[in-house]
């Protein structure tokens, strides 16, 4: 279920007591005279459900305060509970919906029962926010071929650059410095400095040293387990499936045959000790705090997985023990995809409730959002207070540059960049139109939050950046068909039904293989490849091939 801050009673209250006063009121007392939805002194307050979030926003913070005088809009913000993955299904049940919905991949259930609304007359009619930001992207924001209606905007940026990687192999630095900067482009090498590294320091600060620690004891098994298994073959970021850019041809990804030998090498891993024993039950909050005592050498992970612990490392002064990213695959043949631009995503983000009382102001609001205005104060922060114009550039303030490296809690407090996502963004990209950058986060701005350790590790390798390691992203193109992982499956589908059971499946079996004894690899895995055969994976894949097919179709890219 999610999470609702005030009682049901309490809500009928409000609402008997909002019938009451409408009939004292005119629908210009409501507005303000910029079009959002209420005002200074009577604001409204939109309850707005977000399936990301797993711990509360309040909308308190200075950020939300100048929001709300902006736009005359709070934000009740629910998320679920525990991580219960039956929020929108409860829902739709219950016929008791949010003002604003993020959904995530569930979008398509609430588009077949009814639950948002279509947007385009309100694109059309009063968007122009909305409109500058997507221009000529906006057909990436339809659901489907046969459906090219709109019910969602924002999640992600619309012009981004590729400054920093995520999701990669990443050794700590202090192993790069005391093996003498070597090169590591394989998982021989990254075995190898992990080995190396151990034999000459067993033991990080009295506890013993782990090597490769993973997540994969709840739904991270797929970013900390099954995606850098991807990426080692350089298949790019499209969740389960490997896809053919040029014929949009899906292949369920632990089918892929070459797969098998970074899970064979896992499986190594574990029998000489250099995989963590607790990579598949230690619990997040377990796995955060392991990484912040700094004993940990490497991990596969996303950024916004770990970047707790990388802050909490910081803020000890351990910065020897933070991580680098590398580019490291199977072997040299294949090459990584860490710096692929997949274009504007589309597909998932917030829509209106079909039942939502104030579904133009919710609509204002996502617009003003979208504002060159909003995008500086979500990005930025308030002028005077989290930066200054400098020459006509916006500079951050000293302390807020300081908390943003070290202060895991820096959003929550200042609100900057607690509202970019899922909201409507520009992206890292874009630039406003005085030519200063939407984001504070360009390459010059990322460089120069690197740590003299990073700098050093950086500089040792001839680089200005991480990023210099990596296959450029106009070597790799961008990609036609946007990424899988944001596509919405069809509810019920056959194509959900046989995923959901294939993800369950080799969730359970490659676990069992990693762990099992390397004499047992082969079978075991021989026996993963016919169990999802008879799961009928092929016609999985079909239907995937024809939902990318027509997203490439829908979006002009075929």
């Amino acid at each position: 279920m999610f999470r609702r801050k005030w009682p049901l009673w309490s809500l009928m209250l409000v609402f008997i007591a909002g019938l009451t006063l409408a009939g004292c009121s005119s629908d210009s007392d409501k507005k303000k005279a910029d079009g959002s939805g209420g005002s200074k002194d009577d604001p409204i307050t939109l309850t707005f459900f977000n399936a990301d979030l797993t711990t509360d926003v309040s909308f308190d913070d200075p950020v939300a305060k100048k929001i709300t005088e902006k736009t005359g809009i709070i934000l009740d913000i629910e998320h679920p509970v525990g991580g219960d993955e039956q929020a929108i299904p409860l829902m739709i049940a219950s016929g008791e919906y949010p003002d604003m919905i993020y959904a995530k991949g569930d979008i398509g259930k609430l588009i077949e029962a009814g639950g948002v609304i279509k947007l385009d007359d309100l694109i059309e009619e009063k968007g122009e926010n909305l409109k500058k930001m997507y221009g000529d992207q906006i057909d990436r924001l339809r659901n489907s071929i046969d459906d090219p209606s709109i019910y969602t905007v924002g999640t992600y940026g619309v012009e981004n650059a590729y400054w920093s990687t995520s999701g990669t192999m990443s050794l700590q630095l202090d192993v790069l410095r005391e093996l003498g900067y070597p090169d590591i482009k394989t998982l021989d090498d990254y075995e190898k400095a992990l080995k190396d590294y151990i034999a000459k320091h067993p033991e990080v600060d009295g506890q013993k040293t782990i090597g490769l620690s993973l997540l994969g004891s709840d739904w991270r098994w797929l970013i900390t387990v099954g995606n850098p298994a991807g990426f080692s073959l350089g298949i790019p970021d499209d969740g389960q499936w490997a896809i053919n850019d040029d014929t949009g041809e899906a292949t369920y990804k632990f089918m892929v045959p070459e797969i098998k030998e970074y899970f064979k090498w896992l499986n190594h891993m574990n029998d000489i000790g250099l995989l963590d024993p607790e990579s598949f039950t230690q619990t997040h909050d377990t796995y955060i705090s392991k990484l912040s005592s700094g004993r940990v050498l490497g991990i596969a992970d996303q950024d916004w997985n770990f970047q707790d612990a990388d802050k909490a490392l910081k803020a000890d002064g351990k910065d020897w023990r933070t991580y680098a990213p590398l580019p490291v695959t199977l072997d040299e043949s294949y090459k990584s995809q860490g710096l692929k631009d997949y274009g504007f995503a589309g597909g998932w983000g917030i829509s209106i409730s079909s039942t939502s009382e104030y579904q133009e102001e919710a609509f204002e609001f996502l617009d003003w959002m979208a504002s060159e205005e909003a995008q500086i104060l979500l990005n930025w922060g308030i002028e005077g207070v989290n930066y200054d114009v400098v020459d006509g550039k916006r500079v951050l303030k000293d302390e807020d540059k300081e908390q943003r490296k070290t202060d895991a809690k820096y959003p929550e407090k200042t609100g900057v960049g607690q509202y970019v996502y899922p909201f409507p963004q520009w992206g890292n990209g874009a630039v406003d139109s005085t030519g200063n950058p939407i984001s504070p986060d360009t390459q010059e701005d990322i460089i120069a939050t690197y740590t003299d350790a990073e700098k050093e590790v950086i500089s040792e390798y001839g680089m200005k950046s991480w990023v210099d390691w990596f296959p450029s992203t106009e070597e790799l193109g961008i990609s036609k068909h946007g990424s899988a992982s944001n596509y919405t499956i069809p509810n019920n589908s056959d194509l959900q039904t046989i995923q959901q059971k294939a993800d369950d499946f080799v969730e359970q079996k490659i676990t069992q293989a990693i762990l099992g004894k390397p004499a047992d690899f082969d079978k075991a895995w021989d026996d993963i490849q016919a169990e999802l055969i008879k799961m009928d994976i092929e016609k999985a894949n079909a239907e995937m091939t024809k939902i990318t097919q027509d997203t490439m179709e829908l979006w002009g890219t075929k």
